[in-house]
């Protein structure tokens, strides 16, 4: 229990990473780890899409920036990502992809990669580039992207050390 606690207040999001892909133990342990998030009912609803292929790397950073009206790679040099599709005829479905997303965070930790929560997944597969990518993907149209868990290893300067003080007013007891 005390590294679980540990790993979630010392994980930090990483936005700068080296060009070594991912050790392939390492992301299965991380993908296995995300299976097991909370989902309503058990359900299982989210559906992650490991993305390793450069240029699909570089297409879904692009559409990550259109949306944003980012110049710079929004995705950070990082070589892997996990899109998380959330089930939009599930009303748990963004609760359920949410933890999914965050799980995905945490055990990246665990294992020694470093990790960044991308928003604006819905958006990306909205425009013009993007509504076929999940259909080549075999994602039935039910599936609506949620949010990307970009993952890797941390450059010089990528990941901050240390957190902002916690709000005095983060927790009310009543």
């Amino acid at each position: 229990m005390k590294e679980t606690l540990s790993d979630i207040r010392t994980r930090r999001s990483c936005r700068k990473y080296l060009p070594t892909q991912v050790k392939p133990e390492e992301l299965d342990a991380v993908l296995e780890a995300a299976t097991y998030a909370p989902t309503g009912h058990g359900l299982q609803s989210p559906r992650m899409v490991v993305v390793q292929d450069p240029e699909m790397m570089k297409t879904l950073s692009a559409l990550n920036g259109e949306v944003m009206g980012a110049k710079h790679d929004p995705f950070y040099g990082a070589p892997t990502a996990v899109v998380v599709f959330a089930d939009s005829t599930n009303d748990n479905g963004r609760a359920d992809a949410a933890n999914v997303v965050y799980t995905l965070l945490l055990a990246a930790h665990a294992v020694g990669l470093a990790s960044c929560w991308i928003n604006r997944g819905k958006e990306m597969f909205e425009l013009p580039g993007g509504t076929d990518i999940p259909k080549q993907w075999g994602l039935d149209a039910k599936y609506e992207g949620f949010a990307i868990a970009i993952l890797g290893y941390a450059a010089e300067g990528g990941t901050l050390a240390t957190p902002k003080p916690r709000k005095a007013d983060y927790i009310l007891k009543v």
